[in-house]
Parts: C-alpha cells; structure tokens; sequence
C-alpha cells in the first residue's frame, strides 16, 4: 500500500511542464482549425523556399549581364529564344527572364522585410519595455518620440530618409528599422504596464533582483504574444514599403532588382500591350502580402485572449 501511495509523485512534478506543452498545442491547433491561415502558411513557406533557393532554381542569374540578350527584350510569355530557352513568363526590356528576376526578387524583398523587421522589433520592445518599467519622466519622453515618430507617414518619413543616405539595401534597411521601431514600442509598453503589476514582478522586486533582469528575463517575455502579432503584420508591412521605394527609384540600385522595381520598370509598357512585365512581378508581390497578413491576422486571433473568450 506505501509503494502505491508514492507512486503519482513524478506525475504531479511533471504537472508544469504538460500545462505548457498542452498551452502552446492549443494554439498550434487553434491556428491550423482556419483554412486561409494554412493556405496562407504554406504559400508563405513556398515563397521562402523558392526565394532561399533562387541561385539554384532559377533559370537564369538576373544580376549577370553576359547572360542578357537585348534581341530577347520584352517578348510575350511562352517565347523561345534565338538559343532556344523558352521564356515561360517573358521577358524585360534588357532581355531578363521575368521568371529568374521573380524569383531573385522575392529573395530581395523578403530578406529585406524580415531583416528589418528583427532590428527594428529589438529596438522598439527593448524602448518600450523599459519605458513601461521606469515610468515617470523617461515614460513621458519616449511616448511623446513615438507620438511625435508616428504624427508622420512612414512613406514621408522613408523617403527623407533615403534622399539623405542615398540607395543602397542597406540603406533601405535603415530606412524601415527608424520608421518601424515605434510601432513595437508602443505595443511592448502597453502590455508591459499591465504586466508590471502582477505579483512575479513585486516578488522578483522583493528578491532585490537587478532591475534589467527583471525588465528583459520576466517582464519582456511576457509581453510577447501581441509582439509577435504585430511582428508578423509588420513583415508585410515593410515588403510594401520597400516596393513603394523601389517604384519611386530611391530603394535598391538597379543591380539588385526587387519585386518594386521590377513593377516600375514595367510600367511604361502596359499601355502599349506588353502586361506581362509589371503584371507577374504585381502578382508575387500581392501573394506574399497577402500570405503574411493571412498568418499575421490567425496569430492575432490565437494569441489576444480577449479574442479567445
């Protein structure tokens, strides 16, 4: 009878670690319980794929100019060459395969759209976490940045920005961190005051635990779910922003084409017939935003719990 009696013991220590496991199960199911968001979540992971892999799959390097022939300048999708390459998607005024420049493009766009989305995400929840903890004066000064920083279109702000840096992606990377930070601030503060009053954070205080411990090790993970929302909706976000700035002309140079430029480049000759120039290149564009928003807006539904009452 003792034995029996001792034996639910390693079951109930395991109690904590199951109720995460079965918490983060929940949402995995939640999220995939909407059809749009798995469609959305597998065109998104086609997309990275072809994009990570396009030095292998694509049928022709864009960025080499031995490999152009200006005799094969905007022909209609389904063209042979004069070497006898079919051209599936047709070509550009240069001669570049609108496939293989697809492709090279969406590696741009989205690598741009990611990177600058980590570092602007780090910086906003770092200011806004730490403002939130604070309070007082240093709470005050940096809402009133971020006001001040989001009184302005981000388009406005992007284009200053890059008539002073000047072209380049990393320049336009810059460009979308300065535009974007406030955004994450202003949604890790306001999850960060509520959070800042629980009992975890007055315990890690009377636990005299240095203060960017309990900020950035307690209270920052806490504030994670809206975070990740809006990190995911803000992908998209800069995508869109970085094409509108390659369309202008002030985005990337012109040896690295993205899905943006590739469109303005187009433009001029879709009223004489030739469509396919800026209609494929609109088409991926419009497929990864749309994607991204699919997965951003589940994540917003699975993740805000005032949703899931």
């Amino acid at each position: 009878m003792s034995e029996q009696a001792a034996t639910p013991a390693p079951a109930a220590a395991a109690r904590p670690t199951d109720k995460g496991e079965s918490l983060l199960l929940r949402h995995v199911a939640a999220f995939f319980e909407s059809p749009l968001a798995v469609i959305g979540l597998a065109g998104l992971v086609v997309l990275v794929i072809l994009a990570l892999a396009a030095s292998f799959i694509a049928p022709q390097n864009p960025y080499d100019l031995a490999q152009l022939d200006i005799m094969d300048g905007t022909l209609p999708p389904g063209s042979e060459s004069l070497a006898g390459y079919t051209y599936w998607l047709g070509t550009d005024e240069q001669g570049r395969d609108l496939l293989s420049a697809i492709l090279y493009g969406l590696r741009i766009s989205l690598g741009v759209g990611a990177i600058s989305v980590v570092i602007a995400c780090a910086v906003g929840a770092s200011v806004g976490v730490i403002a939130a903890y604070a309070g007082g004066r240093i709470d005050n000064f940096v809402m009133r940045v971020v006001d001040l920083q989001l009184s302005f279109p981000a388009i406005l702000v992007a284009l200053v920005l890059l008539a002073v840096f000047g072209r380049g992606v990393d320049k336009v990377i810059i460009a979308l961190v300065i535009v974007q930070w406030a955004y994450y601030a202003r949604t890790v503060r306001g999850s960060a005051l509520v959070e800042r009053r629980r009992d975890y954070i007055e315990a890690a205080r009377c636990l005299a635990l240095p203060k960017n411990r309990i900020v950035f090790r307690h209270l920052l993970p806490n504030c994670l779910p809206p975070l990740i929302v809006v990190a995911t909706v803000q992908v998209a976000h800069a995508i869109a922003l970085e094409s509108t700035l390659s369309f202008l002309g002030v985005g990337v140079p012109v040896t690295e084409p993205s899905l943006g430029m590739l469109i303005a480049k187009g433009y001029d000759y879709l009223l004489s017939g030739k469509y396919w120039i800026s209609t494929f290149p609109g088409i991926a564009l419009v497929a990864a935003i749309v994607a991204i928003n699919l997965v951003g807006d589940r994540l917003r539904d699975v993740l805000n719990p005032r949703l899931s009452r």
